[in-house]
């Protein structure tokens, strides 16, 4: 089973924007640790995989380990972590992830 993190800033944006309905995001984003593969891959930064999840209109953006989902079986992931970073809506998309990159740039995934 994967270990799913939210960032406190991320958090605490879902709970002032969606009010009621932040528990169906955060029920769709922690189903992640039963099913780590779930995603749409945005982009990869030295092995460090970007993927998204949608709800509605938003964007949810998360980092893993791009090397052990994509060579693990489902069975087989134990330890890896999924840390969810950003959030967006459509029209932000491209500035959300090029802000993702260039942050792993820099600071690696200890930058978020």
């Amino acid at each position: 089973m994967a270990k799913v993190i939210v960032t406190k800033s991320l958090e605490n944006s879902i709970n002032k924007k969606f009010k009621e309905e932040s528990v169906k995001i955060f029920e769709l984003i922690y189903s992640l640790k039963d099913n780590p593969k779930k995603g749409k891959p945005m982009g990869q930064v030295g092995g460090i995989l970007i993927k998204e999840l949608r709800y509605k209109s938003f964007r949810f953006y998360f980092i893993t380990d791009g090397y052990k989902l994509k060579l693990l079986d489902i069975n087989e992931i134990t330890d890896i972590l999924i840390k969810f970073v950003r959030m967006s809506d459509k029209k932000d998309q491209q500035k959300a992830i090029d802000e993702i990159k260039v942050i792993l740039r820099k600071f690696g995934k200890e930058g978020f």
